[in-house]
């Protein structure tokens, strides 16, 4: 299953991490390309085509109807229903947080500088369909859309072989306010919302996780309209000590690792003793476990326990992997976290484990993989803002100012902005 190395040997660990996102993209890239441009060109009837291709589907509609949504509000469970509700409301109070509001500064001379902050007017919502059918993907990518303000919210989501999509992300996207609902997925459904068809509306930004496709699709669109991350397969580390409970991480761990055969379970550790304990208890636990299968996978392929000499060189490690998601299952876990640079998520102490915040706790479950924490943040409201700077000077304010203007023109060579500054006196 999972292996056991020592710190001197991480080098072995950082390749492998590499690699699981260094696909052949040739044979993909070319077949995404046609499906985008068919979209582009023939529209409804290309999507249709890729859909019955794909999703086994033949559809004369693509839109959820008002009455679909009421039915899937009467079958879903009441207690799964009030779930769904709870975890909306944290994510709504987490997210309000992140608003930012217009300004506008006056300063002397009669100048004013400003900026205006608006919503961005309509966005598309990918949410992965099949076996990977996440009503908390919805929650988290449309409740902060919708406290930024944007008018019109459309999802896109593949259907299964009779054509229904599930009772869950209906009943998640009416309660988060999703304006319309299409029947559609794959690259074919990105191609969709970017270009338009006779059915489905072009929006300006698209957002959401999806398969390889999907990410090459926005990869290809971006740049005609916003995306918010290309995210690869998903990855926690785990910096803990001796104190820590190995049941628990094995545990965690193994949360992670059963989302797909490419993602990365990772101790980071100074204890031996807690190595092996962890070890022993994946053995024990994954035995009950439905993805057992792709678990094991995972683990094997790029889960690994490192061993370090010391919690200094473990946090030293995870800054370098810069996790997507990091458990910091420490006696002190305050403390470390004062050192952490670079993680999409922290989950502090052995009752925070990461699924509290896939599902509930509020803050955005869509984050950065692959290292990109070094730089890139979660998604968050701000990712549906858009903001414009407004600059006002008076007569007095340019001539005072004419003259470091035209310097710097003329350094750039850019004597036509020299002359729009002295033509003025």
């Amino acid at each position: 299953m999972i292996p056991i190395i020592n710190q001197n040997e991480n080098s072995e660990l950082f390749t492998k991490l590499i690699q699981r996102t260094q696909f052949d993209f040739n044979r993909i890239n070319t077949t995404v390309e046609e499906i985008v441009i068919n979209v582009k060109r023939y529209k409804d009837d290309a999507v249709r085509k890729y859909t019955n291709a794909f999703d086994g589907i033949d559809l004369k509609e693509f839109k959820v109807s008002n009455q679909e949504i009421d039915d899937a509000f009467l079958r879903i469970d009441d207690k799964l229903k009030g779930y769904l509700i709870e975890a909306l409301e944290n994510i709504k109070s987490y997210h309000e947080k992140q608003l930012i509001t217009s300004f506008q500064i006056e300063k002397d001379k009669g100048i004013i500088l400003g900026q205006i902050v608006k919503p961005i007017d309509t966005v598309g919502i990918y949410v992965p369909g099949g076996t990977a059918s996440y009503p908390s993907t919805v929650l988290m990518n449309a409740v902060p859309a919708k406290i930024a303000g944007v008018k019109r919210l459309v999802m896109v989501t593949p259907p299964n072989k009779e054509g229904k999509i599930k009772d869950s992300i209906l009943v998640a996207a009416k309660l988060a306010g999703v304006d319309e609902i299409y029947k559609v997925g794959g690259a074919q459904g990105i191609a969709a919302l970017t270009y338009g068809t006779e059915t489905i509306p072009k929006v300006n930004k698209i957002v959401g996780p999806g398969n390889i496709y999907v990410a090459i699709a926005k990869r290809l669109v971006s740049g005609y309209v916003g995306i918010d991350m290309i995210a690869g397969p998903s990855e926690v580390v785990i910096i803990a000590d001796g104190d820590a409970n190995p049941d628990y991480i094995a545990a965690d761990l193994m949360a992670q690792a059963e989302h797909d055969v490419l993602a990365a379970s990772i101790l980071i550790t100074d204890s031996k003793e807690l190595a092996l304990k962890v070890r022993e208890s994946l053995n024990k636990q994954i035995v009950n476990l439905e993805r057992k299968k792709i678990i094991d996978e995972a683990l094997s392929n790029y889960g690994a326990i490192l061993l370090t000499s010391s919690l200094d060189e473990s946090i030293g490690i995870a800054n370098l992997l810069a996790p997507e998601h990091l458990e910091i299952l420490t006696k002190k876990p305050l403390e470390v976290l004062e050192k952490i640079e670079n993680a999409g998520a922290i989950f502090l102490g052995e009752y925070t484990p990461e699924p509290v915040g896939d599902y509930y706790a509020g803050p955005n479950h869509t984050l950065p993989t692959s290292g990109t924490a070094r730089f890139a943040s979660a998604l968050s409201t701000l990712d549906f803002l858009k903001k414009t700077s407004v600059v006002s000077y008076t007569k007095e304010a340019l001539l005072d100012a004419s003259e470091a203007i035209i310097g710097l023109a003329n350094e750039e060579g850019l004597t036509a902005h020299a002359n729009s500054i002295k033509v003025r006196f």
